[in-house]
């Protein structure tokens, strides 16, 4: 690479890009136990670089499907950590589980379906972080409508401290509404997040709203990341996909004669079905009475399908 017109970076003609458009956590910003997370509408560097790309040429997508509809995106999440024994008993009587054994706990997210915030909340196997005390619990809680007044706060979620979320999410747990206050205050420790761009991911979009890995035509440049349109069958928000985009445009720009590997097969192999429901259950095998009738019904099924006429 050579320095360009005011110190700016050129590009020879050997010189490969490869280039991250969007981000889902551009501008989030952190609170604390005592202090609100702010909502920041500010400059996107980002979004802001895939703007300036876009307006070279529509096959460069169009950013502003995804990233230009803040009240549509924006979306908060608070990370609680329990100090003492009291609020993980109440973590037990709606998990069934002791959130200090190692093992699974909520084995998924829980949601308070009768909260204005539609909050959630999940408990992973502890200790979450390497070096956590043993004797606390690290809670992820999320909720999808950050402007509503909640339940018991009466706040927006938007509008809370870490302390006030915890008095919201312990309402939902079932906590007596007289010693929420005092539990929250003194039996966790609440940081917020608010993320003005973390559900854009799932905006309605059609094609060509994202570029292609590889646009036609380009020979030394790419893009790569959750915002790229992988010729891949596979499935934005994970970080598979981040990487397959990352293989796709270097084998592409490099003639590399070698394959993207394929999509994990979960969602219509009985075995990894199965498996997966094993490890929900710590490991136990899942009891089946009677595994020559459960066989029938499947060749039974697969039989009726169009991939079964296909093969007969």
């Amino acid at each position: 690479m050579e320095e360009g017109v005011a110190g700016r970076v050129s590009l020879g003609a050997d010189d490969l890009v490869f280039m991250t458009i969007g981000s889902l956590t551009e501008n989030s910003d952190k609170g604390d136990h005592h202090t609100p997370s702010k909502l920041d509408e500010g400059p996107a560097p980002a979004w802001d670089l895939w703007r300036r790309i876009a307006a070279k040429d529509a096959a460069f997508g169009r950013p502003d499907v995804f990233g230009g509809n803040i009240p549509a995106t924006k979306w908060e999440s608070a990370t609680v950590t329990t100090l003492d024994a009291r609020i993980p008993g109440y973590i037990r009587k709606i998990a069934k589980r002791d959130p200090f054994s190692g093992k699974v706990v909520t084995g998924g997210i829980v949601t308070a379906k009768d909260s204005s915030w539609l909050l959630s909340w999940t408990v992973n196997r502890q200790p979450h972080f390497k070096h956590q005390p043993s004797d606390q619990i690290v809670v992820w809680i999320y909720s999808l409508f950050v402007d509503e007044p909640g339940d018991y706060v009466n706040k927006p979620m938007q509008d809370c401290t870490g302390e006030e979320i915890t008095q919201e999410w312990l309402y939902h747990l079932g906590a007596p509404v007289e010693d929420i206050p005092e539990l929250a205050a003194t039996a966790a420790r609440t940081v917020p997040v608010m993320m003005p761009y973390v559900t854009s991911f799932f905006m309605p979009r059609q094609a060509g709203d994202r570029p292609n890995v590889v646009p036609t035509g380009a020979a030394n440049f790419a893009f790569i990341g959750q915002f790229a349109e992988s010729a891949e069958r596979d499935c934005i928000f994970t970080t598979e996909y981040s990487v397959r985009t990352a293989m796709e445009a270097v084998y592409t720009l490099l003639n590399v004669e070698r394959g993207v590997p394929e999509v994990f097969n979960s969602t219509y192999d009985i075995r990894k079905l199965l498996m997966a429901i094993g490890r929900l259950r710590d490991g136990k095998e899942v009891p089946i009475l009677n595994p020559a009738v459960l066989g029938e019904l499947m060749l039974n099924h697969f039989d009726t399908t169009k991939a079964g006429t296909a093969a007969r």
